[in-house]
């Protein structure tokens, strides 16, 4: 099959080169890549390109010295008739889709004879929408797993072709969740994509009664607020990790925690956010809302990130004061 690409973010990279170990192998062909438009990411403001945009440059320079043309790459604003023009020169059969961050409407998909699978990491029907990692940990799910669907009009809804879960042990990131999907997905696309090619596969929908939703994460999102439990900040924090990071404010100072854990010790007295003391184990002890918090990295907005001993070391004021 003559195979279209469309991702954006590092989660989606793995998947883009198992496709173009596929074509080597004489499987199918990838013909082009569709991504986001370059966008200012850097502190310095310049637009910078996707990290598929990156990895596909990349495969047309291992192209080019084979002796095969560049992939062609897109990286439109919308998805116009244009585009749909464009597209429907390279002759696609099929378009892959993981992360790529926009829905495809139905004249879109009639590029492609075969259709639209997508790749979304959770169980649907849960977590359709645009955080499914983050809501997972979040709500501080035992399981989790990666579904491959039909696209559909509507968001995440497609008939399901593939689902493969795998437990979680509770102290995941975000970013170290995303790196293990981004190789388990891939790993799931030969064999789904030979079925798909030899008309062998079956998809059944998916029960919509039992849907739930996640929702884009933003910059505030990250802001601690000392009132909540422990474990529910712990998750938080977890959750945030890479981006956009959790933070709180040390004075005037904004202050990213890094990493913490519920400790075992309380202080019912003592105000929400109130640095209690430091523990050799626990790192600095936080009162929340609800039990005790141990800090064991940080990071101020202008400095490096530190180990709680490092940094308490530099920070005389800290225990006593009370954050947020």
């Amino acid at each position: 099959m003559r195979i279209v690409y469309a991702g954006s973010p590092g989660i989606a990279v793995p998947a883009l080169e198992t496709l173009a170990a596929l074509e080597q192998e004489g499987v199918h062909e990838l013909v082009g890549i569709l991504t986001n438009p370059d966008s200012p990411r850097a502190r310095h403001g310049s637009a910078e390109p996707t990290e598929v945009s990156v990895a596909g440059t990349l495969l047309s320079e291992i192209r080019k010295a084979r002796g095969m043309p560049p992939l062609a790459q897109f990286k439109p604003e919308r998805l116009s008739a244009e585009v749909r023009a464009q597209l429907t020169a390279l002759a696609p059969d099929l378009l892959v889709s993981f992360a790529y961050g926009r829905i495809f409407d139905p004249l879109f998909l009639q590029v492609f004879p075969r259709g639209g699978i997508n790749i979304h990491p959770s169980l649907l029907p849960r977590y359709r929408g645009p955080s499914p990692i983050q809501a997972a940990i979040l709500a501080g799910d035992k399981e989790t797993g990666i579904s491959i669907q039909t696209l559909a009009p509507e968001m995440d809804a497609g008939d399901l072709l593939v689902q493969e879960r795998f437990s979680l042990h509770g102290q995941e990131t975000t970013g170290e969740l995303s790196a293990l999907i981004a190789q388990k997905a891939a790993a799931l696309l030969p064999d789904l994509l030979g079925r798909l090619a030899q008309g062998t596969f079956t998809a059944r929908p998916q029960a919509h009664d039992q849907a739930s939703f996640c929702s884009l994460i933003r910059k505030e999102d990250g802001r601690i607020d000392w009132s909540w439990s422990a474990p529910s900040i712990a998750a938080r924090i977890r959750a945030f990790t890479p981006w956009p990071l959790s933070w709180t404010l040390h004075g005037e100072q904004y202050l990213y925690i890094l990493e913490g854990k519920p400790f075992a010790a309380t202080n019912r007295t003592a105000v929400p956010g109130t640095v209690l003391g430091i523990d050799k184990q626990g790192g600095i002890l936080i009162q929340t809302g609800e039990g005790v918090l141990g800090l064991t990295q940080l990071q101020y907005r202008t400095k490096k990130a530190l180990a709680w001993r490092d940094f308490i070391n530099g920070a005389r004021d800290f225990i006593g004061s009370c954050l947020g």
